[in-house]
């Protein structure tokens, strides 16, 4: 009978030790398959408004393309339409309007987004500073109105190339969820 619970109990650990090992697996395996959920969640794509002109980005632009995932006032309400209006080697600039044949008139514009690769050229940034993902500073101009308003801007570097969203109007909160949707 004591021979009996000594084996017993030496099954019981072993099974014991077993189930441990499983469960330091099991939690491993866990743990990496979320690194990976988020790994390809932080690689979204852009806002679906850029998807017919991506593939002409892509061939005309040399620039690494950054586009944002959130674009104020784009809830389905409203449609919006990204526009190139110039896009070379060094540089591009999408028209985010209300219309697909908006050219900026105050009534069809909603906003820019715009890159353009760094040279000696290229004007020191001015504006408020803000905190930008990834540690990056960005700046801030307000808009200004008087018969019409101009757009708000944020501005920032990232790897040689300096990029621009800008919307009419715009605030600054909006703007920056709007960089750090394209930065991410």
């Amino acid at each position: 009978m004591i021979l009996s619970i000594s084996y017993t109990s030496a099954v019981c650990a072993v099974f014991l030790l077993v189930s441990v090992s499983s469960f330091h697996t099991s939690a491993i395996a866990t743990v990496n398959n979320q690194s990976q959920l988020i790994a390809q969640q932080s690689k979204t794509q852009p806002h679906p408004v850029f998807k017919s002109i991506l593939p002409k980005l892509k061939q005309k632009t040399q620039i690494r393309i950054l586009l944002p995932k959130f674009i104020p006032e784009s809830d389905g309400e409203n449609p919006i339409y990204a526009i190139i209006e110039a896009a070379t080697q060094k540089k591009y600039e999408i028209l985010l309007g209300f219309s697909p044949d908006c050219t900026g008139g105050t009534a069809c514009r909603l906003g820019v987004v715009y890159a353009e690769a760094v040279t000696r050229k290229t004007p020191r940034l001015t504006g408020k500073t803000v905190s930008l993902a990834k540690g990056i500073t960005g700046y801030f101009v307000d808009s200004t109105c008087g018969a019409n308003c101009s757009d708000a801007t944020l501005t920032w570097r990232q790897q040689g190339v300096q990029y621009v969203v800008g919307l009419k109007a715009g605030d600054r909160t909006s703007l920056v969820k709007m960089a750090n949707s394209a930065i991410n």
